[in-house]
């Protein structure tokens, strides 16, 4: 079985900004360097043959680079876990590339993506073991990256180890140039 996931990976001075406010919230399971990523579409487990036509469909896609900034500081919680995140802006062409994975994903059998797509980068992961977290998203929230271009996205294979899951770049796509 393969778990797979599709995002965009952030350059190396916007995962460097994002590892720098990694800090302040007790007990949160901070996202490594190698971690981060913006996901466009969460695939799960799948069977080798699955795989590999989720690959196919996905080099099939045309879409223009763009450019994105990260921006806003937010939270998600379900049933005693959770997450910090970094929201990303603006989110319209994020949105549309968003779509076009999924479809591309439905044309091979999966199911389309249950719920409503937010743009985010994952920084840490949290429970009920995890201390507050309003001060660090109060003095976060106004973080901003640099702008940058997005002119790929990539299909990641997830290994789920003891010390967290491992995720290894299976292929990357890229975006067409943008036109001026």
């Amino acid at each position: 079985m393969h778990r797979l996931f599709v995002a965009i990976r952030p350059p190396a001075p916007v995962r460097a900004q994002l590892l720098a406010m990694m800090a302040g919230v007790a007990g949160a399971r901070w996202q490594s360097e190698d971690q981060l990523h913006l996901t466009l579409r969460f695939i799960g487990e799948v069977e080798r043959p699955v795989a590999e036509d989720v690959a196919a469909a996905l080099g099939s896609i045309h879409h223009p680079s763009f450019t994105i900034a990260l921006e806003g500081v937010g939270s998600f919680e379900r049933r005693g876990r959770g997450a910090l995140w970094v929201g990303a802006t603006p989110d319209h062409d994020l949105q549309a590339l968003h779509k076009k994975v999924d479809q591309a994903c439905q044309r091979v059998g999966l199911a389309p993506e249950g719920r409503a797509y937010r743009p985010h980068v994952t920084i840490a992961r949290l429970d009920r073991s995890t201390g507050p977290i309003d001060a660090f998203v109060q003095a976060a929230g106004g973080e901003r990256s640099l702008p940058f271009t997005v002119d790929s996205f990539c299909l990641y294979e997830s290994d789920l180890t003891p010390e967290g899951p491992v995720y290894s770049i299976a292929e990357i796509y890229p975006l067409a140039a943008a036109r001026s």
